[in-house]
């Protein structure tokens, strides 16, 4: 039964007539600043400078991260550290966000 599921809705996907926007003429070009420069290139630069300031504080968290994980001796984690977690897979969504973007 999964098997015909699954060839169904991958025919079904097959079959689907592939939905193409029509791209508008002025979308084609690349907005200039002020000085000159390609406002898209402006951003990509800006993100990868942040992104490399966000890769500094990941790697700072994650050895905080060890040395609370070397401290504990036991099988139980505290708060702290397991804010720390959530902190580093936050960053780590804000950087993987930032590089998928363009």
């Amino acid at each position: 039964m999964t098997r015909r599921l699954l060839s169904s809705i991958l025919g079904a996907v097959a079959a689907a007539p592939a939905q193409v926007r029509p791209e508008h003429p002025e979308a084609r070009e690349d907005p200039k600043l002020p000085d000159g420069t390609s406002q898209k290139e402006a951003i990509l630069k800006a993100d990868f400078a942040q992104s490399l300031k966000d890769a500094d504080a990941l790697i700072k968290m994650a050895e905080d991260l060890k040395i609370d994980l070397e401290k504990n001796d036991r099988h139980v984690l505290s708060l702290a550290t397991l804010k720390k977690l959530d902190e580093i897979d936050k960053m780590t969504k804000r950087i993987r966000g930032r590089l998928k973007r363009f």
